[in-house]
């Protein structure tokens, strides 16, 4: 298998569906392969749910999807128990969770103590149920999206939360371009068939592939730097974890596998910079900068 050739045949394949965006189904792959989860951010309407799904259809995967909303309880998600009757036996009734790929929509109008309780299962991979714990499947990735808080009905996802997500990618508006081919794509009214590409025993080895990647002390050193210095920077009230840099390592040695190369470039890091850290960051009023300019500043200071 040849993680290059195989990121470029699921790329093949959402790019029947979708128009552009190649940045952000790099990332999803990144974050995949590097056995972390996902969050896309943006306006309704520009084919976040689209992308995912597409791209889970490329795996050979199980894929269950959750819609957030005001209503949604924790059982939607992970399950319950039950009493059987017939033999008087307390049974679980798995829920979304049991799956390979998760996609959950619309996180952020999910209620905040849902929210809360996803951070076992994103983090420690199982689930708890009064007397016992069931791990999840392997491998297993949950994509959420979320609509900006300006959006009617929806509200911040908890930092402890947010922060288990590998990666938040900010989903733009497309360009004139790529509206044109977004328009030629739909002009059947009828979506293209996708064609599995990889099967979940791929991604496995793929992770087990990105730790071979080398990470060298001066990349280390450039890690720690841009990390500290979220820690310092005047319009930020509380910096990036240790997590970060931890990310900053696996998606890293990730993007450079299926980049062909065989360790970690400063580049990769620059590249990964507002995916690892804005959603970690918590800013003042910047005065119209944003947390993105935040840490395009803290990487123009710390290029070399």
């Amino acid at each position: 298998m040849n993680p290059q050739e195989s990121y470029q045949a699921v790329l093949r394949e959402v790019k029947k569906r979708i128009a552009g965006k190649e940045d952000v189904i790099e990332l999803m792959f990144i974050s995949m392969i590097a056995n972390g989860h996902v969050l896309l951010e943006g306006v309704p309407g520009i084919a976040k749910t689209t992308m995912a799904r597409t791209m889970c259809e490329a795996i050979q995967a199980q894929f269950a999807r959750v819609q957030g909303t005001s209503d949604l309880e924790y059982k939607d998600i992970v399950g319950f128990t039950y009493l059987d009757e017939k033999d008087h036996q307390v049974k679980l009734k798995p829920g979304p969770i049991f799956t390979n790929i998760l996609l959950i929509d619309e996180l952020n109008r999910a209620p905040a103590k849902v929210a809360s309780a996803l951070l076992e299962a994103l983090e420690e991979r199982q689930v708890t149920f009064s007397d016992r714990t069931l791990p999840l499947d392997n491998p297993f990735m949950a994509i959420a999206t979320q609509n900006p808080l300006s959006i009617e009905g929806t509200s911040p996802i908890p930092k402890v939360l947010a922060d288990r997500f590998l990666l938040r990618i900010g989903v733009q508006y497309p360009t004139e371009e790529e509206e044109r081919e977004m328009l030629h794509i739909k002009e059947s009214g009828v979506d293209a068939p996708i064609e599995k590409v990889m099967a979940t025993t791929d991604i496995i080895e793929m992770q087990k592939m990105v730790n071979t990647i080398k990470v060298s002390e001066e990349v280390i050193n450039y890690i720690t730097e841009i990390v500290t210095a979220t820690r310092n920077e005047i319009h930020i009230i509380m910096g990036a974890s240790p997590r970060a840099e931890i990310g900053f390592m696996k998606a890293g040695r990730a993007r450079a596998l299926i980049s062909g190369r065989t360790d970690v470039t400063k580049d990769d890091i620059q590249f990964l910079a507002k995916p690892i850290l804005s959603h970690r960051l918590t800013v003042r009023s910047t005065g119209g900068i944003g947390v993105n300019g935040i840490i395009d500043g803290i990487i123009a200071t710390h290029r070399k």
